[in-house]
């Protein structure tokens, strides 16, 4: 969804045609080898143990490093991550200053990398032939029952709260949780961004939003809009600051 809302030319190449990809961003193996030793770490916590820093550390670096050998494509690197030495010294840098700077302990762990599903309904409560699939990185609950959705992200730079409180896949997961009866069909979620930032010093930036009734209502609006232009074939460039890292710049340029 968005991916299409970002760009519906890039939504046909990739998912439509399934185009191969002309390169890959670097963000895309360091963002997934980031998530990989953040669920690492919170599995420990779910059982009970804290794994040591090494190991979540070591986690990163084979799962990047694997991504990057096994890559079928051209790595396309950045300012803050030029090449593959820089991006392990940045994602580990990240994932101490991680480490030693996060506190859950007003929660408890319910589930870690945890896969929904749910059939999508209208934003008029009419079922629909799709189903809604998605994991959440982090499902947390505090001493009241209260839940906490927490969704890893890795940016150069800080994230406004505005991107936060508009996410469509915050609200995405809300609408997975309460379709599971994870929650009450009135309830008012809490949602987070956990930023890894790649900053000289990395920071971590922790943004709280919430989800309502509302908010998952307009989602389904969002994801049935979504099919219904999909279907009728609407497929043009977007242009804008992800165009810089595209996957597919020469299709783009060609069409």
């Amino acid at each position: 969804i968005s991916c299409y809302q970002n760009c519906s030319l890039k939504y046909f190449y990739r998912y439509v045609e399934g185009r191969k990809a002309e390169s890959v961003s670097v963000s895309l193996p360091f963002g997934s080898a980031i998530h990989t030793a953040l669920a690492t770490y919170y599995r420990g916590i779910k059982a009970n143990h804290t794994e040591p820093l090494d190991a979540i550390t070591d986690t990163f670096k084979t799962c990047f490093s694997l991504d990057i050998e096994n890559a079928e494509v051209p790595v396309s690197y950045s300012k803050t991550t030029p090449d593959k030495d820089a991006a392990i010294a940045m994602g580990t840098r990240m994932i101490e200053a991680f480490y030693h700077n996060t506190n859950i302990a007003d929660y408890t762990v319910v589930d870690v990398e945890l896969p929904l599903s749910a059939q999508l309904y209208t934003h008029e409560g009419i079922a629909t032939d799709f189903k809604l699939v998605g994991i959440i990185d982090l499902l947390l609950k505090n001493a009241t029952g209260d839940l906490l959705v927490v969704d890893f992200k890795t940016a150069s730079k800080s994230i406004s709260k505005t991107a936060v409180n508009e996410d469509t896949q915050l609200s995405a997961y809300c609408y997975l949780i309460i379709s599971n009866k994870i929650a009450s069909v009135t309830a008012d979620i809490e949602c987070q961004y956990c930023v890894l930032l790649k900053t000289k010093e990395p920071k971590i930036q922790q943004l709280n939003t919430i989800r309502t009734r509302a908010d998952r209502r307009r989602f389904a609006k969002i994801a049935n809009v979504v099919l219904a232009a999909i279907d009728a074939k609407i497929f043009m460039p977007t242009v804008s600051w992800l165009c810089a890292s595209c996957d597919y710049a020469k299709a783009c340029s060609e069409w």
